[in-house]
């Protein structure tokens, strides 16, 4: 098989199939087909995909064979019922073939040369799957820390995926490289002991070694891993994609799960060889892609090239496996560069291989390739050049398209797929030929299979005849008395127009002529299948619309338009009118269901669960059972008899704390004490915690430490004042002495704004006699310090 270079995100649509013939030549004039060089079917179909023969032998009497060529819309006009042409293209589904993930699985396509068909293949996202995870280490010298901090990794690990996989397996293989020259060393002294230099002992190097097929006891992942030894080579690269391609072919020793998702982790700090590489060591001979395991020992690797990577690529593929390395910062770039040709791959960059960082990087791993869907599409090797394919991915709300293919799928999501195929030529002998193509989900352990007959002859001769090699058992034969056809063939006629288990003719919706049914035409719509038992009106009417004007009616169910879906198409997919204003999805108490919230307690209602007329707060609400435990005296031995009272467990002091979020409430009791008692909530299981210690307080009491407060403030005042001042005193300080520090501190900086006079102005004035009044002022300097006079 070879795959397309195309990587198709996400797979998703429903198990119907929705067909779409495209003839890519169809904007041609109606005489295209016609023409006097056609005298043959076979002729006509190779003219395009829109031209249709007709072998009615009475059509058209007189006329060439060329008229019987033609747009199919034109030979019905002319009298040629759908029963009597000769068409290409086709598309059937095996509606009984489906699977949880992807449907449809099986799909047959009929092409003549130059046409093409489409059809949808839907993928869907499961909650949680079974998880096999292989270990392939680099035992070179180099990894002996980091092999160490395996032996505590399988515990750890397993409690962290239990959070998204319903169980997880283990196993575990070890590589070095091809233990050939100049690989490795081959004195006969290093060869088994490739670390007898530095006095170690080493295990012989090995391109790859089976240690622990897949397992879920973890004590005996981590018995094994505690045996490990290192190993050594001589060049830097090592033989990982050779391992690779073992440990994913190799299913029956590994012991993959056929319902599992495959991870392989590969875990080097180096770079490893690629094809042709092993003509260095004199291996020419191209790798098989086989499994060449004996007693757990890779045994080709001394006969073989290390594989290609589209060969390696091919092999992930076949076996659904998912690929992530492990690889130190050193050889990041390099590898970042290989993954990009791996489709299904994750790269992570390790600063040291410690646990928890390995932890991480396979958790962080799973999850975004769980959330990336990707679809590959291959065809048989020997008629990939003859076909064509194009890919358009339809990705769910919430989702992003990144290239061709969808990101941030989440579990129960479904990704539609619209898939089309062409046929380029016929083989060069002009013969029919049956292919298959697959259509593969990335890392899924489901496929559709898709049969393609190439139709590069007609069932019929020139003439008109039914069949090339028979003639039609319905026209020109009558029975003894030349009144009809014989009996006889029209009852085996008959049968071919019935179902299995069916005793009407074409579903008892159409008229059954030459072996094939000829559906009746409705008002309603159009009547189609082999046995008239499918139509595009049979399916749910919302608003007098079949489908509510939202989708198509297909086998009689309704295959609604992106945003919308329902049984009528008549729900929106969108859950915008649900959210409440603060962003939450039916304001935390409800489901969306067709675009309207359904509250999870019959006592909310309103548009977004908003409303809630007879609830209590939550403390107010468990007020009756407190009271009833303390009717009892808070007795566990009594607590039995407020079962009808309170719907909550209910412990006392001492009891069992252990949850999650709390409430604290507190109760006033009938005898004036404050009771406090927590709400608590853990796997949804309610329960409530009453503390037995009661806070009682009298009025008396309360007034007595109002007015003891009060005196205690009034003496600590005064007693701060008195304390204040004696230190005053001690240290000399008076109002007349500060009075003079501030007047004359001086910082000596600037001597000019010293003051060295005394000035003083004084006025006099005289008031007599009152009409010569006399007034005079007398401006007076003294040196500092003397005395006014």
């Amino acid at each position: 098989m070879t795959s397309w270079p195309l990587t198709y995100g996400s797979v998703p649509l429903c198990l119907l199939l929705v067909a779409a013939l495209c003839a890519g030549t169809s904007h041609l004039g109606d005489n295209w087909c016609s023409s006097v060089a056609i005298t043959s079917c076979q002729e006509c179909l190779r003219r395009g995909p829109q031209c249709s023969w007709c072998f009615k032998e009475d059509f058209l009497d007189g006329s060439g064979a060329r008229h019987r060529c033609d747009l199919q819309t034109n030979l019905l006009r002319s009298g040629c019922g759908p029963e009597f042409t000769e068409s290409g293209v086709k598309v059937e589904v095996d509606a009984d073939v489906g699977g949880t993930q992807v449907n449809p699985r099986d799909i047959t396509v009929t092409l003549t040369p130059g046409s093409e068909a489409s059809f949808v293949v839907a993928v869907k996202q499961l909650p949680r799957y079974p998880v096999d995870l292989y270990y392939l280490v680099d035992v070179s010298a180099s990894m002996q820390e980091n092999l160490d901090h395996l032996k505590t990794m399988g515990v750890a690990l397993s409690l962290r995926m239990a959070e998204y996989a319903s169980d997880l397996w283990l196993g575990f293989g070890s590589f070095v490289d091809k233990p050939v020259s100049p690989y490795i060393n081959v004195h006969p002294t290093k060869i088994n002991n490739p670390c007898s230099d530095y006095e170690i002992r080493c295990r012989p190097a090995h391109g790859f070694h089976h240690v622990l097929s897949m397992t879920g006891n973890m004590s005996e992942f981590t018995r094994v891993i505690k045996r490990q030894r290192i190993s050594g080579n001589m060049d830097t690269p090592e033989g990982g994609l050779d391992a690779m391609l073992q440990a994913t072919v190799c299913q029956g020793a590994v012991g993959w799960r056929p319902e599992a998702k495959r991870l392989l982790l590969l875990m080097t700090d180096q770079p490893s060889h690629l094809a042709l590489d092993s003509r260095l060591a004199g291996i020419v001979v191209p790798h098989d892609g086989l499994c060449h395991l004996e007693n757990n020992i890779y045994t080709g690797s001394t006969k073989m090239d290390h594989p290609s990577l589209g060969q390696l690529s091919e092999k992930l593929l076949e076996n659904y496996i998912y690929s992530i390395f492990a690889v130190e910062k050193q050889q990041y770039r390099w590898y970042e560069e290989l993954v990009g040709l791996l489709p299904g791959s994750y790269l992570g960059k390790i600063e040291f291989f410690q646990s928890p960082n390995l932890i991480d990087l396979v958790v962080d791993s799973y999850k975004s390739l769980l959330t990336d869907v990707t679809l590959s599409v291959s065809v048989d090797d020997e008629a990939v050049a003859r076909y064509w394919t194009s890919v358009l991915p339809v990705c769910p709300e919430g989702t992003t398209a990144k290239g061709q293919s969808c990101s941030g799928v989440q579990p129960n999501q479904t990704v539609y797929f619209n898939i089309t195929l062409g046929l380029r030529s016929c083989p060069e002998n002009g013969s029919d030929e049956d292919i298959r193509a697959t259509v593969r989900p990335v890392g899924y352990n489901e496929s559709a299979t898709v049969r393609i007959h190439a139709k590069c002859r007609c069932g019929c001769e020139s003439t008109g005849r039914c069949g090339e090699t028979e003639r039609s058992p319905c026209e020109g034969m009558t029975d003894g008395d030349g009144r009809g056809p014989l009996r006889g063939l029209v009852n085996q006629s008959d049968w071919d127009c019935r179902a299995e288990g069916s005793d009407l003719d074409c579903s008892g919706r159409g008229a059954c002529e030459c072996g094939r049914c000829v559906c009746e035409r409705s008002r309603l719509g159009s009547v189609y299948g082999k046995y008239c038992e499918s139509d595009d009106f049979s399916c749910s009417y919302e608003g007098g619309l079949l489908c509510g004007g939202r989708g198509l009616c297909v086998l009689g169910d309704c295959v609604c338009d992106e945003q919308w879906t329902g049984e009528s198409c008549a729900c929106p997919v969108s859950t915008a009118t649900c959210r409440s204003p603060d962003g939450l999805l039916c304001g935390g108490r409800g489901v969306c269901e067709c675009g309207r919230c359904a509250c999870d307690d019959h006592r909310y209602s309103g548009d977004f669960c908003e409303r809630c007329p007879a609830c209590q707060s939550s403390c107010a609400s468990n007020w009756k059972c407190v009271d009833c435990h303390m009717s009892h005296g808070l007795k566990q031995q009594e607590a039995g008899r407020c079962n009808r009272t309170c719907d909550t467990d209910v412990v006392y002091d001492g009891g069992d704390k252990s949850g999650g979020e709390r409430i604290q409430c507190m109760y006033m009791g009938s005898d004036n004490c404050r009771y406090w008692f927590e709400m608590s909530s853990e796997f949804g299981r309610k329960r409530l915690h009453i503390s037995t210690r009661a806070e009682c307080a009298s009025r008396g009491r309360a007034v007595g430490t109002f007015l003891s407060v009060c005196a205690l403030t009034v003496l600590c005042g005064l007693a701060v004042v008195a304390v204040s001042r004696l230190l005053l005193q001690k240290r000399g300080w008076s109002p007349r002495e500060a009075h003079k520090d501030r007047e004359y501190n001086c910082t000596g900086k600037e001597l000019s704004y010293i003051p060295t006079t005394n000035e003083k102005t004084v006025t006099y004035r005289r008031e007599r006699p009152p009409d010569h009044s006399v007034e005079m002022t007398v401006h007076v300097k003294m040196p500092l310090g003397e005395p006014w006079q």
